[in-house]
């Protein structure tokens, strides 16, 4: 496809101005230097813009219009209905420093997602300023530091982490001056008791652990962890990015977690990727609560307002209170389910397994004596002895109109597929996924230089990995006329 600078013919206008009724100036004599001749803007029709922004658009790839199973990341579908409310002139065009009396309905949706978000999490407060998941992650690694020198107790710099942990784990804590200790995982896939309790210290901060784990078990002995921790003073951070597996069925705070983020896109059907908006709400036990950033929405049972008292608070995240789109949308997809919304548990749960029984005799399963949760990760292992990866088999699915899983991750699990079909995907799909690697399988043992070849009908066929990201083109190369 030609690219818009591509297209253009001079002469060529997408727009007609009136006739202007003051006097026309010369831009130059205004700007000077600033004004840029080089850049040769494009000159194209109207017609010309819209059929390249619609090609464009039929490029794209999206849950809305095909199966996205990415590991870890709960793509699911986001309802319309929440898309719709949050382009709301009332609450789009509300300026975040519009004053208290005059916002009572926007504070009042912030205030009731953070209690929604308690209720369902099982904490004692929630803040909501967090940007993403992984600005909660450091938002609660910020507490716990906090936390330990509020208490004389800077000597508590380990923070203990699995080996399957997802990467932003790690990166997070070292951001906060923390020393990262790796704790090793067992044959079951959990947390491997006798190497935590060994490495667990005087001098341990706390431990940062994904439940389920991102292998998609559930890590069973996460009470004992929090009483472990705590018996030495540290503190129980969990990753909230596989919540989707436990929404309306288990509450984290009642296991002794200390601070977990909420991924609001993974759980609760906000945008996920595209570059942001995203949110990564914080839910915080008693002994955390007073480090919180300020402001927190509260109210006092007759207006909502902003609490700015928070004498030991670790200071903001965010410019102002967070992303408020992003919050309406969570808000209105947690109304919408009520009650039922444990059916989004349910539903997560039962899809991986049975997609995961449906794939169980094309991939090796590392940990099949092991029931999954929400997703499940297979290891193309298998096929190593036809010279095909898992990086082929994840090509391969594109040209079957699906996307390819997460590979490589964990990396406990050698050439591993992690796969997610969340709980908005049909029978059918789900089906017609395993119907694509079981063919695409079978051409690998018969035929394996084709997989190895694939895709064959994308726009773009395979690139060089290494060279793409070692060196990207992220503009288009401007040229004079």
């Amino acid at each position: 496809m030609k690219l818009i600078f591509e297209l253009s013919r001079k002469g060529r206008k997408g727009y007609s101005l009136p006739v202007l009724d003051v006097p026309e100036i010369n831009l130059e004599d205004y700007l000077g230097d600033y004004f840029r001749q080089e850049l040769n803007f494009p000159q194209v029709s109207e017609l010309d813009v819209i059929r390249h922004y619609t090609n464009l658009s039929k490029l794209n790839y999206s849950v809305d219009t095909n199966f996205y199973p990415l590991g870890s990341c709960s793509m699911k579908y986001n309802p319309k209905i929440c898309e719709e409310l949050s382009r709301w002139e009332e609450f789009a065009s509300i300026h975040p420093m519009t004053p208290e009396e005059f916002a009572q309905g926007s504070l009042e949706i912030i205030y009731k997602l953070k209690e929604l978000l308690k209720e369902l999490g099982g904490f004692s407060e929630v803040c909501l300023q967090p940007a993403a998941g992984a600005q909660g992650e450091l938002l609660g690694l910020l507490l716990i530091r906090a936390y330990h020198r509020d208490r004389g107790k800077e000597h508590k710099r380990k923070i203990l982490i699995p080996d399957s942990a997802h990467g932003t784990n790690p990166a997070s804590a070292v951001i906060c001056g923390f020393e990262v200790i790796t704790v090793k995982s067992d044959a079951n896939g959990e947390l491997d008791w006798k190497d935590f309790s060994e490495k667990l210290d005087e001098d341990t901060a706390g431990l940062m652990i994904t439940n389920p784990n991102t292998l998609g078990i559930f890590e069973r002995k996460i009470k004992d962890m929090a009483d472990a921790l705590h018996e030495k003073g540290a503190l129980l951070y969990m990753d909230g990015a596989n919540f989707n597996a436990l929404v309306g069925i288990a509450k984290p705070g009642l296991w002794g977690v200390d601070v977990m983020h909420f991924n609001l896109h993974k759980t609760f059907g906000t945008p996920h990727g595209g570059g942001g908006p995203g949110g990564g709400a914080l839910g915080v036990s008693e002994k955390l609560k007073p480090y919180l950033p300020v402001p927190q929405v509260e109210f006092d049972g007759e207006r909502y307002f902003l609490n700015w008292e928070n004498p030991k608070s670790v200071g903001k995240v965010l410019a102002y209170f967070g992303h408020f789109g992003v919050m309406l949308r969570a808000l209105a997809y947690i109304l919408i389910y009520g009650q039922e919304i444990s059916n989004v548990a349910k539903y997560a749960v039962l899809n991986a397994r049975y997609l995961r029984h449906l794939l169980k005799d094309q991939l090796v399963d590392p940990y099949k004596h092991v029931p999954c949760m929400h997703e499940f990760v297979l290891s193309a292992s298998n096929l190593a002895k036809y010279d095909v990866r898992a990086i082929d088999v994840a090509k391969a699915l594109l040209d079957y109109g699906f996307y390819a899983p997460t590979v490589y991750f964990p990396l406990i699990v050698k050439e591993a597929l992690m796969i997610e079909p969340t709980e908005t995907e049909s029978i059918d799909t789900l089906e017609a996924f395993a119907k694509a690697l079981e063919e695409i399988i079978k051409c690998a043992k018969e035929n394996p230089q084709k997989i190895k070849s694939a895709p064959e009908k994308t726009p773009v066929r395979r690139i060089k990995e290494a060279e793409a990201n070692r060196n990207p083109v992220l503009r288009y190369p401007f040229r004079s006329s």
